[in-house]
């Protein structure tokens, strides 16, 4: 069995490197498709005996993507980011993955993808990362592109990290998707992704309008419950705190709670000055199960440190100290080692807390 590594790329000098080092035990054939790079790209993928191709860019990600399987010859195509990088971990255990999927000829496995900052997993949600050839995908979305499951499916252990690079992308993603609606009506997963970009962009107003008509009409149920958080944060930040709090709620009726969602709800009414119901959201959280599976964008740290480090500074404010640095305990107990925990210990021994 042969694997294709395909990936589309414009002036990743700076990390195509790493990615394609953390790979290249993994793949048999490199696929690296050019959309106009004048950096050193296109020399650091023929130093790893890539087949490199141009194409025209026409502000589709899907369509790139595409001309990247129509190249490749292995019997399953793994697609990668130039700032994504595979953990040892993940390269060891390959060879397992690559015999399972062998004998059982699964057409897509689904992998998790760990979105990293500075060092920390903020975000981690399930991708299609691996697909058989011959079932012939096709990748939809000019942004935010996705392939559509179909067929023998396996979830996998097989981790992807997104590192991320110094690369300036601007608004490059919010002003493909202001042509794209221009041109046509947005289904309900574009209509979601278009108000985030508009949030990501501080164009609160405009993003509570697309989020609202994305909300108003159908669509899968994890998309819904992530417009009801992002809808909740737009109206806190125009100042609307009861409609923030609304949006945040509403999210109960297309799912069970979300840690995320509870902090920012729970944010919401300490900024009110609602401490009592604040710290009841916040002990929420702690109870919450985790959704990756499911398809949610979700911080691991939601459903422990998070909230027990806004327990520790709320309590703080309150003037209840004692209850403070109990919560500190819990957090330390759990993240010893995390930048906050550390600040937080070296003020409580100040007082004479240990």
């Amino acid at each position: 069995m042969k694997i294709s590594l395909c990936m589309i790329v414009k002036d990743e000098e700076a990390v195509l490197a790493r990615c394609l080092q953390s790979a290249k035990d993994v793949a048999d054939e490199l696929i690296i498709v050019d959309t106009g790079s004048t950096d050193g790209t296109k020399k650091i993928a023929e130093a790893f005996g890539a087949k490199i191709f141009d194409y025209e860019w026409t502000d589709d990600f899907a369509a790139a993507r595409n001309f990247s399987f129509s190249k490749a010859l292995g019997d399953y195509l793994l697609w990668l980011d130039a700032d994504d990088f595979l953990p040892p971990e993940s390269a060891e255990r390959f060879p397992a993955l690559k015999k399972q999927i062998e004998a059982e000829h699964f057409d897509v496995v689904v992998c998790p993808y760990d979105v990293v900052q500075n060092g920390e997993t903020v975000c981690t949600f399930g991708r299609e990362r691996l697909l058989r050839r011959e079932s012939h995908f096709r990748w939809q979305g000019r942004v935010h592109e996705c392939i559509v499951q179909r067929g023998k499916i396996l979830r996998s252990d097989f981790r992807v990290r997104h590192l991320g690079s110094e690369k300036v992308r601007g608004a490059r993603n919010l002003h493909i998707y202001q042509k794209w609606a221009a041109e046509e009506k947005l289904d309900s997963r574009n209509l979601f992704y278009y108000g985030r970009e508009l949030y990501y962009n501080r164009l609160y107003t405009e993003a509570c309008a697309v989020l609202e008509e994305m909300l108003a009409g159908e669509g899968w149920y994890v998309n819904k419950i992530e417009a009801c958080k992002i809808l909740g944060c737009c109206k806190r930040e125009l100042g609307k705190k009861e409609e923030a709090a609304a949006a945040f709620a509403k999210s109960f009726f297309y799912g069970e709670p979300r840690a995320e969602i509870l902090i920012e709800l729970a944010d919401t009414l300490r900024q009110t000055g609602k401490t009592n119901e604040a710290a009841f959201w916040y002990e929420a959280a702690l109870s919450c199960r985790g959704h990756a599976q499911e398809g949610d964008f979700e911080n691991p740290l939601s459903r422990a440190l998070v909230p027990l480090l806004r327990l520790c500074r709320l309590y703080y404010e309150r003037g209840d100290t004692p209850r403070a640095h109990a919560y500190h305990k819990k957090a330390e107990a759990l993240f010893p080692d995390h930048p906050s925990v550390a600040y937080n210990r070296k003020y409580f021994r100040s007082v004479g807390l240990k």
